[in-house]
């Protein structure tokens, strides 16, 4: 018997995709074949010609992700097969940092290790009242293994992300949102008003220009050049101004500015 996927693919109305771990009953823990499958999933929905965004969440109320499944990672003992695990769980968040479009993560409950880095690794997050976020790695005398080491002082700074990391500190949504770790507070629920008002602009947006504006945040965060940054803005602009999909938007604007 095949084992059950531990992702839901869920694809709402207009574009909007949702990805849930549904791993409740182990803390949503991310173990090697659960990376690989939320991995395979985001680049897939990310390929599809009509999606818009993708929500990342976990199952249940308590954690969005609880880390590593140190079940699944407890074999792993030699520098050798360290790297390849960290190599290989790094790729698999990069299939959401360089996803075609903008990837959300919902927090559902809390980010813990590497389900902080998850979280990271996308390009906005949403935190439930009540939920928080934390880099607990060094209670385990490791560090951030799969790139949000790196995400983290890119969002908060050096001295904030040394705090977090040495203290293991459990980050607030309230203190999330004031540093920039979150981009709002869900105060009603996964199908409530405030994430409803979150996301209709996004849905507003056509895919093309989800994709144009992923391109160039990701260009960012690849660390590419000032030039070459540059340049694939103006390569955007050109292709989305000359879009029937812009002129019908101006044709209507200037409409009603002549009524």
């Amino acid at each position: 018997m095949a084992n059950p996927s531990a992702v839901r693919i869920d694809k709402r109305q207009n574009g909007h995709v949702d990805l849930t771990i549904d791993r409740a009953h182990k803390h949503n823990a991310l173990s090697r074949a659960v990376l690989a499958e939320l991995a395979a999933a985001v680049r897939a929905q990310g390929r599809d010609p009509d999606t818009k965004f993708i929500v990342i969440q976990g199952a249940g109320d308590r954690y969005f992700a609880a880390g590593g499944d140190l079940v699944d990672l407890s074999s792993i003992r030699t520098s050798e097969a360290a790297k390849a695990m960290s190599t290989e769980a790094r790729a698999a968040l990069d299939e959401i940092r360089s996803c075609q479009v903008p990837v959300i993560a919902y927090l559902n409950g809390d980010a813990i290790g590497g389900g902080a880095e998850l979280a990271l690794a996308c390009d906005m997050r949403l935190f439930r009242a009540g939920a928080r976020m934390g880099y607990v790695q060094a209670k385990l005398a490791i560090t951030s293994a799969w790139g949000g080491g790196v995400d983290l002082c890119a969002l908060v700074g050096a001295p904030r992300a040394l705090r977090m990391m040495a203290r293991c500190e459990m980050v607030s949504a309230e203190l999330a949102l004031q540093w920039g770790l979150a981009d709002a507070i869900v105060h009603d629920g996964r199908e409530g008003s405030d994430m409803r008002e979150f996301l209709e602009p996004l849905l507003q947006r056509s895919p093309l220009i989800m994709r144009a504006i992923k391109r160039q945040t990701q260009a960012w965060r690849a660390g590419r050049g000032y030039a070459e940054r540059r340049e694939a803005e103006q390569q955007d602009l050109v292709a989305t101004w000359t879009h029937d999909d812009h002129w019908r938007a101006a044709d209507n604007i200037l409409s009603k500015a002549k009524s």
